[in-house]
């Protein structure tokens, strides 16, 4: 398969010859026209020549003959002239006896309607002229080759050929250096991509020129590489993360288990170590139920199926089933400008993983808030559904806001005072990006607000 370079160049060839070949058969056909009506004019005078010292001035045939050759100072070759007189039908005059036989051929294709005719014959070019004189008509036939004009054109062809070749040579080395300068620039991009590894992920592809379409192409790449990193870094935040998070639960419960059997204890001191096993195992459960609930939501975003849903419905749904976990949460829903068509109520979405996003977000604000109370408000228009989750609870900083959805990260405003692992919010921007909804954060001395869009 030819690289890029060498399709350029082949196109540029087959484009720029066949400009060349057009023009030169252009230049050909038209040259050759020209010297065919060159040719004609000067039969045309060799005939009015003829005709006015044969009828005109009644000149004898030597001295006609001798006269016309005298007129023309460049001799045509095999040139014959000929009177034919249409009441005798036949011959009253030529310039060599031998050349009747050859005129009676031409005879049927000079004698028409017409003044004048034109035509070619074995290489001859024939010029046959009507003349009335004293009731009489008479067709003027002259004959000749334009052997000069023949050898011009042979001339021409050669010329023109060398000419295309020679040129069709220059535009091969022309367009492979045009191709190659080209080209350069995205010779440099490969250099540097190449040069591109997970320990320099940091470094970017430069290119002096953003405008053109290399540096749109630059321009994306580096945007690519923008997510690469981000990805990068993600996933070495998550497996250092996960390894944390795994490890003081497994930890924890190797070491309980190691010193309940380092010497036998009363039932009660047994009793005791197996709950704080069961609350240790309860954690490792919950920690991996959420990072299998997040793998699922990335891995499978696309086999996702989509329904008409109520998020209203959904809504009651999810504060009904966290309360029942979770029997001191006290969640108020407030529907406000409640539209009258339904229809403005839904959006196609996956019911199990929004009742994940409404759980989660619900369960954030009552666990945040210092009297475990959420208040969600719910309105709903013919352009968008706004769903906001508040509680009263501590200040999330500015600096911590942009990145409380990243899987694992804790602001130091909540780490100490409620036990979690920092996965839900992940989770929960995900889903919502699959939803195409958006989802913002505002947190301020009065209290904690996620707000949810879901535009139409």
């Amino acid at each position: 398969m030819t690289n890029i370079r060498s399709r350029l160049t082949y196109q540029f060839i087959v484009l720029v010859s066949a400009v060349l070949l057009f023009f030169s058969f252009g230049v050909y056909f038209f040259s050759k026209l020209y010297l065919e009506k060159r040719f004609y004019k000067r039969l045309q005078d060799r005939a009015i020549t003829t005709t006015t010292l044969l009828f005109d001035i009644q000149a004898a045939d030597t001295t006609v003959l001798k006269l016309v050759n005298v007129s023309d100072r460049e001799l045509l070759t095999n040139e014959s002239i000929s009177v034919y007189n249409e009441s005798l039908e036949q011959f009253i005059f030529f310039t060599h006896s031998s050349d009747t036989s050859f005129h009676q051929k031409l005879l049927p294709l000079v004698v028409s309607n017409k003044p004048s005719t034109y035509t070619k014959y074995n290489g001859y070019q024939v010029l046959g002229i009507h003349l009335t004189n004293q009731g009489k008509g008479n067709w003027v036939i002259v004959s000749a080759i334009d052997q000069n004009g023949q050898a011009a054109l042979q001339d021409l062809k050669k010329i023109l050929i060398v000419m295309v070749c020679v040129g069709i040579l220059l535009l091969g080395i022309s367009g492979w250096i045009f191709a190659n300068r080209a080209l350069a620039p995205v010779s440099g991009v490969i250099r540097q991509v190449n040069q591109i590894f997970p320990r320099n992920v940091k470094k970017r592809v430069e290119y002096p020129n953003p405008d053109d379409e290399i540096g749109a192409l630059v321009a994306t790449f580096n945007q690519l590489l923008n997510r690469i990193e981000e990805a990068l870094v993600t996933q070495k935040m998550f497996i250092a993360n996960v390894s944390h998070e795994l490890k003081n639960p497994l930890t924890k419960i190797y070491s309980q288990i190691e010193i309940a059997l380092l010497q036998k204890r009363t039932p009660e001191a047994y009793e005791k170590s197996l709950k704080s096993l069961q609350e240790d195992t309860r954690t490792l459960t919950q920690l991996t139920n959420t990072l299998l609930n997040l793998a699922t939501v990335v891995a499978n975003a696309e086999n996702v199926k989509y329904t008409p849903i109520r998020l209203d419905e959904l809504l009651w749904e999810a504060k009904s089933q966290l309360q029942k976990w979770h029997e001191t949460y006290q969640i108020q829903l407030n529907f406000t400008d409640f539209p009258e068509d339904e229809e403005a109520l839904l959006i196609q979405g996956n019911e199990a993983s929004m009742k994940v996003v409404f759980m989660n977000l619900m369960d954030n604000a009552c666990k945040f808030s210092d009297e475990n109370t959420a208040i969600v408000s719910f309105t709903a228009s013919d352009t968008a559904i706004v769903i906001s989750f508040f509680n009263k609870g501590p200040v999330i900083p500015k600096s911590d806001i942009p990145y409380i959805f990243q899987p694992f990260y804790r602001s130091n405003a909540s780490a100490q005072s409620v036990q979690g692992h920092g996965v839900g919010l992940a989770i929960v921007a995900q889903i919502i990006r699959l939803h195409t909804g958006e989802i913002t954060v505002k947190s301020t001395s009065e209290g904690t607000t996620f707000t949810l869009i879901f535009t139409r």
